[in-house]
């Protein structure tokens, strides 16, 4: 693509930890929190601003990710995403408001490090179990986070009892649709005047503590994923206790009704900090605002004295951000005496920060999320990177940092050499959002012109390099036929996204319109039939999934694929250039996959082009041998083609219907195929084959009610060397 670089799949290899013992994995995630809730610099000086010193402290001796992007502007899909290592335009399940949708059965980030021997916990939110929108159980919901690779479960499994803080006193709920679990027991009715942050932060450091103690060398990885500042404005009993770690801040105490030291003391839904007293009282957003995130922060600076206390700070990461921008609501819970739920306000802090648009916006202040990294022993320290980044990229991190290859189907890569220094910009990874929310961005103060006019409706970005290697945001909302022009932004330096850059890289519209339909693909949209009343409808359909994709210029070509082969057995199908021995990998032409023999014990990359030979809906499908182990995964030009990982049975047909991955998922009516161009298709093939004995791989495709045939041997095309 002339004069567009991408950030795109174009992929590195990641770097292998070779010391030991592997390092623990920290995400600390929070909701609804906006840039402008931070105070990075220690005490502001600007008035009103909420401190935020622990924070800034993490910043100072860490690296802050200035420019990194959620997957989706609300909860459900960008938690899907994050915990699924895929951009929106690969989530097969959990898309637009779609929320407490089964996040589909693959690899999960608590998956991928318990490969690597990790002990897993999920201790929060997770709103992507497959149960009622205020229900569910361990039974009833096909993904409860134990079904997705977490050991230990403590938390709100559905969405609607996230907006409470408060699980037992807060009121306008069915305690079915409020509950806490711990593990597949209810704990609700045993948690008196506990509030969210301090009960989730209190139960993650005694599952550290107890994981610790009982497997000193094993790794873990803990999720934790805060509620605060979400939803209606809770407010703490009391102020959070001093110290922190093993001795101070929140101590988990065990005990029915008294569950964690801060419910002995005062009254639910009391306590403003006094900071914050000045700008109203305890009836006020402001003050309740402030306070929920005032709490949020000395939450992380417990955690990290715990790390300190425990003596694991130089040998475990610890990432902290926001699923999504900040939001102007007062939850899904009503007030009641002495409880009130004000709307919050995020114009009062500039909640936004220095950025345009809240939640549901894909605007920098929907999209663009805090995010700051610690690891004293294994990052740099103090260091501020403007390189675009998203949420899956934490996936390929996660990896590379267990020493493992990262999943094919992840859409991420490893950030481990911009957080060590080793390198400024990133090589091969993709920023992309799309998102459908009706009406338009609201006005707030301090936001361009004419803001408040801009449309939300069918919503889509894509990051690119312009060719003096600036990363641009390209944007269009209020999309109607897919063909529409984007606007394109500076948003390094214009922040606000006011000056429009479209008329500069006009001659790119036609190849930024390519690229959102090579990055992404449409589905066949499908519900989960086993998750109750709501049943899991999609609704995600957009209007540019049935645009056709076009064909690659290519304009020297030779018969046949290229070809590479190594020795290894991994627990998913690898992206290949991610495993260690890739770079020694020996590459060759054959005339077809069909025909090469696969070596028991081996991973093979094969790449090229499918010469389509007409327009229309095509389908396609592969199998591997029976041996036990063998798997495969196919992408076409960047987007998801077969995936035949996770749940696949060597020896069957995987096609490239929508998820084939979950099992649980069941097709509806669809369009039955991926609409493309007549032309060539660049194609990127990998298969695990199964140690007990050598196999072969098998390739079919069809158009619209065609039978499916194998594929021609001159289907099969690579780029000449000259080419190359």
């Amino acid at each position: 693509m002339r004069g567009l670089y991408l950030l795109g799949l174009l992929l590195s290899a990641a770097g292998l930890l070779a010391a030991a013992p592997k390092p623990n994995v920290m995400l600390i995630l929070t909701d609804d929190l906006g840039w402008g809730d931070l105070s990075l610099s220690g005490e502001a000086a600007q008035q009103p601003r909420i401190s935020t010193p622990r924070l800034a402290e993490m910043a100072q001796t860490g690296v802050q990710l200035s420019r990194h992007y959620t997957a989706a502007p609300v909860c459900a899909p960008a938690r899907a995403s994050l915990f699924s290592g895929v951009h929106q335009g690969h989530a097969e399940v959990v898309r637009n408001n779609n929320f407490d949708a089964a996040l589909e059965n693959s690899h999960t980030l608590a998956g991928v490090l318990k490969q690597a021997g990790y002990a897993t916990a999920l201790i929060g939110k997770w709103g992507i179990a497959g149960g009622q929108e205020g229900g569910g159980t361990p039974q009833s919901c096909p993904a409860w986070p134990t079904k997705r690779g977490f050991d230990y479960f403590f938390g709100y499994a559905n969405h609607i009892a996230g907006h409470r803080h408060y699980p037992k006193e807060e009121p306008g709920a069915d305690r079915s649709g409020n509950v806490v679990w711990d593990g597949e027991r209810a704990v609700t009715g045993e948690l008196d005047n506990c509030y969210s942050t301090d009960l989730f932060t209190a139960r993650a450091k005694k599952w550290i503590e107890e994981t610790r103690r009982a497997h000193p060398q094993q790794p873990f990885f803990l999720a934790l994923t805060l509620t605060a500042p979400h939803a209606r404005l809770a407010l703490p009993a009391c102020p959070y206790p001093p110290g922190g770690g093993l001795h101070g801040g929140v101590q988990w105490l065990g005990r029915p009704h008294a569950m964690i030291n801060t419910a002995t003391q005062g009254a639910w839904d009391s306590y403003v900090e006094p900071a914050y007293r000045q700008w109203g009282d305890s009836s006020a957003a402001p003050p309740r605002h402030a306070t929920m995130v005032a709490r949020v922060d000395a939450a992380v600076g417990d955690l990290l004295q715990l790390c300190r206390d425990l003596g694991i700070e130089r040998n475990t990461l610890v990432v902290f951000t926001s699923d999504n921008g900040p939001h102007n609501e007062p939850g899904a819970v009503p007030p009641s005496p002495g409880h009130p739920a004000p709307a919050q306000n995020p114009a009062f802090f500039r909640s936004f920060g220095p950025l345009d648009g809240i939640k549901r916006d894909v605007l920098e202040g929907g999209l663009r999320v805090p995010c700051l990294v610690w690891g004293p022993g294994l990052i740099r320290r103090g260091a501020v990177s403007t390189e675009p980044s998203q949420f899956q990229d934490w996936m390929a991190t996660f990896a590379d940092l267990a020493g493992l290859p990262k999943p094919m189907r992840c859409d991420g890569v490893s950030l481990l050499p911009l957080l060590r220094g080793e390198q400024e910009s990133l090589s091969g990874n993709i920023v992309y959002s799309e998102y459908f929310f009706a009406g338009h961005t609201p006005r707030y103060p301090g936001f361009a012109p004419g803001r408040d006019k801009h449309p939300r409706g069918e919503q889509q970005v894509l990051y690119f390099r312009d060719a003096e290697g600036r990363s641009l945001k390209a944007i269009r909302c209020g999309i109607r036929t897919g063909g529409e022009d984007f606007e394109i932004y500076d948003t390094l330096t214009d922040t606000h996204e006011a000056q429009n850059l479209a008329p500069r890289y006009a001659a790119l519209m036609p190849e930024l319109r390519r690229a959102v339909l090579y990055a992404r693909r449409p589905y066949d949209y499908v519900r989960d039939p086993a998750a109750g009343a709501r049943r899991n409808p999609c609704r995600a359909a957009r209007c540019y999934d049935k645009l056709p994709v076009p064909a690659e210029e290519v304009t020297a070509h030779a018969p046949g694929w290229e070809m590479r082969c190594v020795a290894g057995s991994t627990p998913w199908v690898p992206e290949f250039d991610t495993l260690p021995q890739a770079a020694a990998a020996e590459q060759r032409a054959v005339s077809a996959p069909g025909e090469a023999e696969l070596p028991p014990g081996s991973i093979t990359e094969f790449r090229g082009y499918l010469r389509i030979p007409r327009d229309g809906l095509w389908r396609f499908a592969l199998r591997t041998s029976a041996a036990a182990g063998s798997r495969a995964y196919m992408r076409m030009h960047r987007f998801a083609l077969i995936d035949a990982d996770a749940s696949y049975r060597p020896g069957t047909w995987a096609s490239s219907s929508a998820c084939p991955n979950a099992e649980e998922a069941a097709p509806e009516s669809g369009q039955g195929g991926i609409p493309l161009s007549a032309g060539l298709h660049a194609v990127c093939l990998t298969v695990v084959q199964g140690s007990s004995s050598s196999g072969h791989v098998q390739l079919t495709w069809q158009c619209g009610d065609a039978p499916a045939e194998p594929i021609p041997p001159n289907a099969y095309l690579r780029a000449s060397r000259d080419q190359e």
